[in-house]
């Protein structure tokens, strides 16, 4: 066999064995659990590994496409790891099996290191995928190795061209059947993905959330400023930003979800199923959530309408009392069921403010995507500090105590919204004409409001803007500016004030540790 057919040849075995290997695995983790599949498990680790920095570069690269970046990632290097253990067992077959075992090991031991993790079941895919991969590399290799039984020289000796003879017919026929098997087994394992989330789908399609018994007022009419480009005042689901960790969105059947509130200060620990949670008084309340990897003038902020139980009044139920009236916990971590745990101050979540177990947003139950059947939100405070989704415990502790997902990679314990504001439109390096151009955005400064907003054109003067109706001191605030633009390239930039008389920083900060800080500005050019 040729030099460059040889490399080629264990270059497709190895790229077969690795579509084998992900294949079984991902069939085997379909009986067990999504997120036991080697892909998810060593992407979720990585996720866990990455530095705090890498990861909000990530998030502003990528968006909401940072996930399927990573996984992309991940099969390129499987895809070249494939390759290389092909081609060196062309020369050493036993050690490019061992390669594929190793792969394996390396999945296993990423399954082991997530918060979510089952033991010995959840080790089972990687494990599976693996010897199925290695078996099928130590057959395929074979068939390249062998001599060919049709031919005269059965020997595998070199014929008179110098070519040795092998099995091209045993080796066509192997790499066909494992190709269709590994097709197969893929297809088996996305339908049994697809049926495992049928309950959850089924389950969500059956929930008729009760009429709230503290409705939110109606949207002042004047809330919504008509401004082309600018953002609606109420987010749609399907556009609210969706930021977390999760590779595979946890499908939670509402059936048999439960929520467990318990630990220090707990005298009365609670069980709760997701109809009992609806038994109870439902709040319904425009809250604005934004996530601390918001850069100035980001996307990762959005307004909806959410319908929930107060928290507050539950952890009261339990005999919580916050840290100001002697309670002895001062954190309260939320545990997802993907692992997450977010830390929240039990201080802010009982002084007063909506934070809620929410079950519906903008008129529905809530989507997959942002946490059904229940998810955590309190205003004010980041994301990371307060909104956790696909909830199911809530345990009460101390900052002292215990470092949340979050905190353990370098972000704030506390995590308070800072007074922020953007420019919608017009957009960056926009060209509009001269004349009268219409500036208009959004400002936010959940739990204080917004008293005032301004711009600034290039180095002039800080003018007011016009503010818009405000809804509560909870949501963001639209603003607009008729701005009467000459020629040329300009510099706009914004500020707001917050009812606290706090006037937003222009000094520039990065996300990490606690949000972002800044002025945001664009630059256009008026025609």
């Amino acid at each position: 066999m040729a030099g460059g057919l040889r490399i080629a040849l264990g270059a497709l075995s190895g790229l077969l064995v690795g579509f084998a290997a992900l294949a079984v695995a991902e069939l085997v983790a379909a009986g067990i659990r999504p997120q036991a599949g080697p892909v998810v498990a060593v992407g979720g680790a990585a996720i866990d590994r990455t530095p705090a920095a890498v990861k909000d570069w990530a998030v502003r690269s990528f968006g909401a496409n940072d996930k399927l970046v990573l996984q992309a990632g991940i099969l390129a290097v499987l895809a070249v790891w494939a390759v290389v253990l092909g081609v060196l067992a062309m020369r050493h077959r036993r050690l490019g099996a061992a390669g594929v075992l190793v792969f394996g090991a390396v999945g296993a031991a990423s399954s082991l290191s997530r918060p979510d993790s089952t033991g010995f079941t959840g080790v089972l895919p990687c494990f599976v995928g693996a010897a199925v991969g290695a078996a099928l590399l130590y057959v395929l290799i074979g068939r390249l190795l062998a001599p060919d039984p049709a031919s005269k020289n059965s020997s595998g000796r070199p014929d008179e061209l110098g070519n040795a003879v092998w099995d091209r017919r045993g080796f066509v026929i192997a790499a066909a059947a494992a190709a269709g098997a590994s097709a197969a087994a893929g297809a088996l394992g996305r339908n049994l993905n697809a049926s495992s989330g049928k309950d959850a789908a089924a389950s969500r399609a059956g929930v008729v959330l009760p009429a709230p018994g503290a409705a939110a007022p109606a949207v002042p009419k004047g809330a919504q400023v008509r401004v082309a480009g600018l953002s609606p005042f109420i987010t749609p689901n399907k556009d609210f930003y969706r930021v977390d960790t999760a590779l595979v969105v946890p499908k939670v059947d509402a059936v048999t979800w439960r929520l467990r509130i318990h630990g220090t200060g707990v005298r009365r620990p609670l069980t709760l199923s997701f109809d009992g949670l609806l038994e109870r008084e439902l709040i319904e309340r425009d809250i604005t959530l934004t996530c601390v990897s918001n850069e100035v003038g980001g996307p990762y902020v959005g307004n909806a309408r959410w319908i929930g139980v107060r928290l507050a009044g539950l952890l009261a139920e339990c005999g919580v009392a916050p840290p100001s009236r002697g309670g002895p916990a001062d954190q309260l971590v939320a545990r997802s069921v993907d692992g997450m745990t977010i830390g929240s101050p039990v201080e802010d979540v009982m002084d007063g403010r909506d934070a809620m177990l929410a079950v519906g947003m903008n008129g529905e139950p809530l989507p997959f995507d942002h946490g059904f059947p229940v998810r955590m939100l309190v205003p004010g405070l980041y994301g990371y500090a307060s909104a956790c989704k696909w909830i199911k415990d809530i345990e009460l502790t101390t900052f002292d105590a215990y470092d949340a997902y979050w905190v353990e990679r370098d972000w704030a314990p506390q995590a308070p919204v800072k007074t922020q504001s953007r420019i919608d439109t017009p957009r960056p390096f926009a060209r509009p004409k001269a004349g009268t151009v219409m500036v208009a955005g959004v400002a936010w400064a959940q739990t204080r409001g917004i008293d005032r907003v301004e711009i600034r054109v290039d180095d002039g003067p800080w003018q007011e803007t016009t503010l818009a109706a405000e809804d509560t001191r909870d949501t963001w605030r639209q603003w607009s500016f008729p701005w009467q633009a000459a020629k040329g390239g300009h510099a706009l930039t914004v500020r707001a004030t917050d009812r606290t008389g706090q006037v937003q920083t222009g000094t520039r900060t990065r996300t990490v540790p606690d949000g972002a800080s800044g002025w945001h500005s664009v630059v256009v050019t008026v025609e």
